[in-house]
């Protein structure tokens, strides 16, 4: 065999053993991957939820430990029906409710909404009262850094904390996002609705508020039971997650 073609044999030959190789790395990582993305989503529920302060540290032990503890797993339907059945069902709305022993202390929604370069993934918790943010936070985005990329920074987050989404004459407002600081533009009676907007980044703003508005308008009837304290309904309901 001349020379050439035994330099074409090894180089096909090292092509096909790297192949094989990267498949059996990737195939074998496949579930450890999956698994840290399940423990960086349990993660950011905690965080949303007031349970695991940012600057604490946490391994995936702790993580997985805190979550089986406070968390509760539950599918509803649209009116706001457990659905007791841990099969996914058409239309069904994943929910999570964060619990301290018996009493359940609110609710969190996941988000996902368009963002400027896509989609946006985040969580929003709320209060037992199913009105107030308690927190917000954001796990996935392809915003510009510096720009629409600032909705996952901890200044923008903070901002949603407090927050309302019913008026005080108890309609459904939801919560948006300003074109600018709240205080300048926004009247003085509507400011627990708004939160500061990002500086160069007013579409990011505006289709997160409109994800969001989306989102909670399917999750009114759950939050409606909150406000009515109908908490027996959700007790005890909790399915797999």
């Amino acid at each position: 065999m001349s020379a050439k073609w035994k330099t074409l044999v090894y180089a096909g030959g090292l092509c096909v053993v790297c192949g094989l190789l990267l498949t059996a790395a990737a195939s074998g990582l496949k579930p450890y991957q999956a698994q840290n993305i399940l423990i960086d989503r349990h993660r950011n529920i905690l965080a949303a939820a007031g349970l695991l302060p940012e600057d604490r540290a946490a391994s995936a032990r702790d993580i997985e430990a805190l979550y089986e503890r406070h968390i509760r797993a539950l599918r509803v339907d649209a009116v706001g029906r457990v659905l007791s059945s841990p099969e996914p069902a058409a239309g069904a709305l994943p929910i999570y409710l964060f619990v301290d022993g018996p009493e359940i202390e609110g609710y969190i929604v996941p988000i996902a909404s368009r963002g400027l370069w896509g989609p946006i993934q985040a969580y929003l918790a709320f209060a037992k009262d199913g009105e107030t943010v308690k927190g917000f936070t954001v796990y996935q985005h392809a915003e510009t850094p510096g720009l629409g990329g600032e909705v996952e920074r901890k200044w923008f987050r903070d901002n949603w904390v407090g927050k309302k989404i019913v008026s005080r004459q108890g309609k459904f407002v939801s919560v948006r996002v300003a074109k600018g600081r709240v205080e300048d533009i926004v009247p003085k009676d509507q400011r627990e609705h708004y939160v500061d907007g990002i500086s160069g980044a007013t579409l990011t703003g505006k289709y997160l508020a409109s994800g969001i508005e989306e989102t909670l308008r399917r999750y009114e009837p759950v939050a409606v039971k909150f406000r009515k304290n109908l908490l027996h309904e959700l007790a005890g309901a909790a399915v797999p997650r």
